[in-house]
């Protein structure tokens, strides 16, 4: 179970929760085990995520890689069967797989238009704070953290909001409303830890959300070496279901963030301003 849960990139605790009951069950889908189509709820699994990882390396932007069977996916599906001279129903049926299996043989292994568009979305010629909407999450605890950050990015001219709620699918619901450009979590911990996580599944990573991680880890460190962090790619929910380059920090003991949290908001600010900079560069 531990196994399976690390190569998930969530917490292997050794305990079949419903994230991981919900991930193994997507896990076993295969490409072409089932019409794939755009329904509500929408459909999730492997295959979603396979026939997206083809889609973005044939240059048919589907939006990230998340194994969700969204209206993007869909567009991406009947732009690549209109260009296949398939019938463009926008449902992945046998024919459908047939002509991806011939396609894709080749194509490289990247990720495609799907790294180029996440970067061009944050970034669409702006190179500074002034022109971001950025979403602070927390689940409980680093409320005052939360604020207070959220407080300092719109002092720099942020457009900038936050989010408390226990429930991580909430976060991502309400930081796609908002149409943010950048997401930030922040969830406590009782032990000591600094874990910076973004999202990243075999075969694609968020290249905004990874680089935003490890200047997160240069810049608002408090009183940690860099060394003493961990910035790893994860499947969290969070990071899975928002639609812009997020991250999510567990810290600890809280009551060490409590006494940091000025440093901790500094290096927030400073980390967000280098890297929309470093993005545009």
């Amino acid at each position: 179970m531990t196994s399976f849960q690390a190569s998930q990139g969530i917490p292997p605790t050794g305990t079949c929760d419903e994230l991981t009951w919900s991930l193994l069950v997507e896990s076993g889908w295969a490409l072409g085990d089932r019409l794939l189509m755009l329904t509500a709820p929408n459909l999730r699994g492997e295959d979603v995520a396979e026939l997206q990882r083809i889609l973005a390396r044939l240059g048919f932007d589907c939006g990230r890689v998340d194994g969700i069977f969204g209206p993007d996916t869909a567009a991406a599906l009947q732009d690549l069967q209109r260009n296949s001279g398939l019938p463009d129903d926008g449902i992945c049926g046998p024919d459908t797989v047939s002509a991806l299996d011939v396609l894709s043989r080749n194509t490289g292994s990247g990720p495609g238009v799907v790294m180029v568009r996440e970067v061009a979305a944050v970034t669409s010629g702006r190179r500074s704070l002034g022109h971001l909407r950025i979403v602070i999450g927390e689940y409980g605890g680093l409320g005052a953290l939360a604020r207070q950050v959220t407080t300092a990015l719109r002092q720099h001219s942020a457009s900038a909001t936050v989010i408390g709620d226990p429930d991580a699918s909430t976060h991502a619901a309400l930081a796609n409303r908002y149409r943010a450009d950048v997401y930030i979590g922040f969830e406590a911990a009782n032990e000591s830890v600094s874990l910076i996580q973004y999202y990243a599944v075999p075969g694609f990573e968020s290249a905004a959300g990874r680089s935003l991680s490890e200047q997160l880890a240069h810049d608002a460190r408090y009183p940690l070496r860099r060394e003493d962090i961990e910035v790893i790619g994860a499947r969290l929910p969070v990071l899975r279901e928002t639609r812009m380059p997020a991250v999510s920090w567990r810290l600890g003991p809280t009551s060490e963030i409590v006494a940091q949290t000025p440093t901790i908001v500094r290096g927030v600010v400073l980390a967000v301003e280098r890297w929309v900079l470093d993005l545009t560069e």
